[in-house]
């Protein structure tokens, strides 16, 4: 085994947030359960990672009980559970040591949000030598407003301001930035075809 699958942030924090009504996948679990499947029937390490704000009194503060994974997924014994306080998976946890004391050398990742902690998570991965696998289609996001829009946009006004960035467009982009440098873009149903045994 020298691959893990990383869930990044796949949480019940995004979904209680009215901006998720604007996510580009709101089945991504679904997707992360393919992926999982995947991982655990070649013998690989599934790592789950949290997002977590302790003392923020918002939807990331563990003591208002949203820091949990989404309720179609589940762990399975053994899978390790790793909390962190920074964009990426690493910066702020054990995540190097413990891919170190496994022997991991490649990884796939997916999860919640494409640009920001899935992203950020595989550039640094790559930094650190590791083959990447960015798996697209199982990463969601929310569309960005133009900086210069008012921090207390609502749904309504965020999608109607034409200088919006559509999440589509947000995750094209992102696909772009890291094919070929940080990472090798692939698709949950290009996984699970290479999988299958040749006949």
């Amino acid at each position: 085994m020298t691959r893990a699958l990383i869930v990044i942030d796949v949480q019940e924090s995004f979904r209680v947030r009215p901006l998720w009504e604007t996510i580009s996948d709101p089945k991504i679990a679904d997707k992360v359960n393919r992926l999982v499947r995947l991982a655990r029937e070649a013998g690989e390490l599934v790592v789950w990672v949290l997002h977590s704000e302790p003392g923020s009194a918002d939807v990331f503060d563990p003591a208002l009980g949203h820091v949990r994974l989404m309720e179609e997924l589940e762990r399975a014994d053994g899978e390790p559970l790793i909390h962190k306080t920074s964009h990426n998976a690493f910066t702020t946890t054990n995540l190097q040591q413990l891919l170190t004391e496994h022997g991991i050398r490649e990884l796939t990742v997916c999860g919640i949000r494409t640009e920001q902690c899935v992203e950020t998570t595989a550039r640094v991965a790559s930094d650190l030598g590791y083959g990447v696998t960015f798996v697209v289609d199982a990463t969601a996001t929310n569309p960005i407003p133009h900086r210069d829009a008012p921090a207390d946009l609502s749904n309504a006004e965020l999608l109607a301001d034409p200088r919006t960035l559509p999440a589509e467009e947000v995750v094209r982009r992102t696909e772009y930035a890291l094919a070929g440098r940080f990472a090798t873009i692939a698709t949950v149903a290009g996984l699970e075809a290479a999988a299958q045994p040749r006949a």
